[in-house]
């Protein structure tokens, strides 16, 4: 007759064991999603910018920009995507989420519009030579409504200011893109829109800049 002895520190191994597994396998279970992260940077097929480009001499810019940083409503001053879910609501939205504040977001945007439409630089919080003409360009988000397969709404205050002769145009504009389903959508309508709104102002600088030699009154662009 063959007698088995059992290890009395089977049946802790065994329980230490099965613990660790329900253990991770609730971990796993309970582990959040995958966030994602969008931008408003331009990019090749993003930007819809078909402005002509200032006249430059000797490969060096007929003047410069200085864009400030760009002031947004505190409701939406956050890196998740906040979306509207009607009048008077709106959803944080945890797992959707801007790669920057969202304002640097803008910001970033606008600038790359700005020096590719006009064949500039921008200079904000660096030196420059002191003959070249420099437009100092501030912008207020008043709104920014995010939408989900309807549209997104950019309404913002900004002004153009020559600092050598402190001429300033202010004007206001509002863009309203319809954008389809997906929040991909919805960001390149917010895209589409910051690329309007860079359109706007380059065209108050060219005012501002044609307005230095021909004395022409300054209007907002329409």
């Amino acid at each position: 007759m063959t007698f088995c002895r059992l290890n009395p520190r089977l049946p802790t191994a065994l329980a230490t064991f099965a613990s660790a597994f329900v253990l991770a396998a609730t971990l796993a279970g309970c582990a959040s999603p995958a966030s994602r992260f969008y931008t408003l940077s331009p990019s090749g097929d993003g930007a819809r910018t078909s402005q002509a480009a200032a006249p430059v001499g000797a490969g060096n810019p007929a003047w410069l920009i200085e864009l400030a940083p760009v002031d947004v409503p505190p409701q939406v001053a956050k890196t998740q995507l906040v979306v509207q879910t009607d009048a008077t609501q709106v959803k944080v939205l945890e797992q959707e989420r801007w790669a920057s504040m969202p304002g640097d977001e803008i910001r970033r945007a606008l600038s790359g519009d700005l020096t590719r439409q006009l064949n500039t630089i921008d200079v904000y919080g660096s030196p420059h030579p002191a003959n070249v003409p420099v437009y100092r360009v501030s912008v207020n988000v008043q709104r920014f409504e995010s939408w989900p397969g309807s549209h997104a709404l950019l309404d913002a205050v900004w002004s153009v200011r020559a600092l050598d002769t402190q001429t300033v145009m202010t004007c206001r504009s509002v863009i309203d893109e319809p954008v389809g389903n997906g929040y991909d959508a919805l960001v390149a309508g917010h895209r589409h829109a910051v690329d309007a709104l860079s359109q706007s102002i380059a065209h108050g600088i060219r005012a501002i800049s044609d307005g230095r030699a021909k004395g022409a009154s300054l209007r907002c662009p329409v």
